[in-house]
């Protein structure tokens, strides 16, 4: 399959470039993987000229004095070190109590001087996945305050982050997707087959993100398990068809679908270790599939964006059973961003390096102020 390759993205600056806030990490199960994106994407818009600089918008700043505020952006050509994300979810009440022990009892989801530094910023580059700053929470609250951010915007994000809402919206735009129900807690003592569906299927959480609160049940205790699993993470649950096939992502940026990536993972399915570990997974761009193919997968995902009004970028994945049929599994609004991540790996088939890719990102997300 053949692809016209894009030139380097050009843009302009000032002298010093734009101030930058990249926001990352979060008191969510996919902070560990945010903090890697959101450094990526800072050193990255250093490089690029800009005035950046990163915060994890869970712990803040505690120990910023005013003073401090008029130097943060001074750029001194330092990159970010790569921190590590490990084979399992973050110990998130670990996290709670180090706040804790340096701020105090504190319920907020928003560290200290967050959003007093967000304010200084010409626009916010959202890195984080999963959590409010995907579920179009965070997104809301700086349309309040009038602060730019990259991305999608606070309903668009909200109604992709649901997935039971997702579905239906899929349904009304002709995108196909498993068949599936919701189900509540109510329901946890119904029989499999009286909700209308056979095991193996699929049970998920509806707002979780990097396969966390995914599962795949193979008998009738696994099912239980995995129905309070999902419960004791959240309130609805959603019931699936299981499908047997390939997986592939499909980029879509500034409404325009990219080359489409097959994920094949080494053993098992692409869950968050697959996802996050060196050596786990097989990605290959563009994937190994028909011309047609490719091109009906793309079309889909362009109008499944569209359906759910997502501007600048997103990662909607997809599942092809053995007869060719395609099924859209979810459709990532703030999908991982390093360098070897699936979107920017699609990107740069076309030419497009990882720079370039967060300049695009910048500069298509401030025209949604113009």
């Amino acid at each position: 399959m053949r692809y016209n390759k894009v030139s380097i993205y050009e843009f302009t600056k000032g002298e010093n470039g734009m101030k930058i806030v990249v926001l990352a990490g979060g008191l969510c199960p996919e902070r560990d993987v945010s903090l890697m994106s959101g450094t990526k994407v800072c050193n990255a818009l250093r490089q690029n000229g800009h005035q950046a600089v990163m915060i994890d918008i869970y712990m803040g700043l505690p120990d910023l004095a005013e003073g401090d505020l008029d130097h943060l952006f001074e750029m001194d050509g330092t990159l970010l070190p790569d921190p590590v994300i490990s084979s399992t979810e973050p110990d998130l009440k670990a996290l709670r109590d180090k706040r804790e022990a340096l701020i105090g009892k504190d319920d907020s989801q928003l560290g200290p001087h967050v959003l007093q530094i967000c304010r200084l910023a010409d626009i916010c580059f959202l890195g984080l996945h999963g959590g409010i700053g995907e579920n179009g929470s965070l997104q809301a609250t700086l349309d309040v305050l009038g602060i730019p951010y990259t991305g999608a915007n606070s309903l668009a994000s909200a109604l992709a982050m649901h997935k039971g809402v997702t579905k239906q919206l899929l349904d009304n735009a002709g995108v196909p997707n498993a068949r599936g129900r919701m189900i509540h807690k109510r329901d946890i003592d119904t029989p499999l087959e009286y909700l209308g569906f056979t095991l193996p299927c699929v049970v998920k959480v509806c707002s979780g993100g990097s396969s966390i609160g995914v599962y795949i049940p193979q008998n009738e205790t696994e099912y239980k398990e995995a129905l309070n699993a999902c419960f004791a993470m959240e309130g609805d649950v959603l019931l699936e068809d299981y499908i047997e096939g390939r997986e592939f992502a499909v980029p879509v940026i500034a409404g325009k679908a990219y080359p489409v990536i097959e994920i094949i993972p080494k053993d098992g399915w692409f869950d968050y270790e697959h996802k996050y570990q060196a050596g786990c997974t097989d990605e290959v761009c563009p994937a190994q599939i028909d011309e047609e193919t490719a091109r009906r997968m793309q079309n889909y995902a362009e109008k499944a964006c569209e359906a759910l009004g997502i501007e600048v970028y997103s990662r909607p994945d997809f599942l092809m059973d053995q007869e060719g049929h395609l099924y859209c599994v979810e459709i990532n609004t703030l999908p991982g961003l390093t360098p070897a991540s699936l979107l920017p790996k699609s990107a740069a088939y076309t030419g497009l390096s990882y720079n370039d890719f967060c300049e695009l990102v910048v500069r298509e997300s401030l025209k949604k102020y113009e």
